[in-house]
C-alpha cells in the first residue's frame, strides 16, 4: 500500500504525460481545421472553372432592348448577376439563370443608336465575364 502511494504522489511523470496529449490535441485541431479550408477553397474552385458561358447572338431590336442569346456549356448551373454595355451597369430580365446545356435570351433595357459599337460584358455570380464588341445595325 505504501508503494502504491508512493507511485500517486510522485508527480515527475505528469507534466511530459500532459504536454504530450496537449501537442497531440493542438495537432489534431490544426490538422482539422486545414482540412475543412482546403475542402471549401477546392469546391468554389472547382466550380467556378466548370462554368463556362458563350453568347452566341445579339440582336438589337427597335423597340428599345438589345436581346442577348446565351448558352451555359459549362458543369454547373449559371446566375447572371449584372449586365454591362460599354462598362456601365444596365437592368435586364432577372433572374436570368440557366441549367447545364440550356440556353435562352437575356433581354437589357437599352436605347440603342444605329451604326453604334457596343461592348456587352456579361458577369455570373461566380464572377466570370463573358462579352464583346457588337455593332448595331
Amino acid at each position: 500500500m505504501k508503494r502504491l502511494m508512493k507511485i500517486f504522489l510522485n508527480k515527475r511523470a505528469i507534466t511530459p504525460v500532459l504536454s504530450n496529449l496537449l501537442l497531440t490535441v493542438v495537432a489534431v485541431a490544426a490538422m482539422s481545421i486545414a482540412t475543412t479550408a482546403t475542402y471549401v477553397i477546392t469546391t468554389n474552385l472547382r466550380e467556378t472553372m466548370g462554368e463556362r458561358v458563350i453568347i452566341e447572338d445579339v440582336w438589337f431590336n427597335p423597340e428599345g432592348y438589345i436581346s442577348v442569346y446565351i448558352r451555359n456549356i459549362g458543369k454547373v448551373n449559371i446566375h447572371v448577376s449584372a449586365v454591362y454595355v460599354n462598362h456601365t451597369r444596365y437592368s435586364f430580365t432577372s433572374p436570368f439563370n440557366l441549367e447545364i446545356n440550356e440556353h435562352g435570351w437575356l433581354n437589357i433595357s437599352l436605347s440603342w443608336d444605329s451604326t453604334s459599337l457596343y461592348y456587352i460584358d456579361i458577369v455570373t455570380s461566380r464572377g466570370t465575364h463573358v462579352g464583346g464588341y457588337y455593332k448595331a445595325p
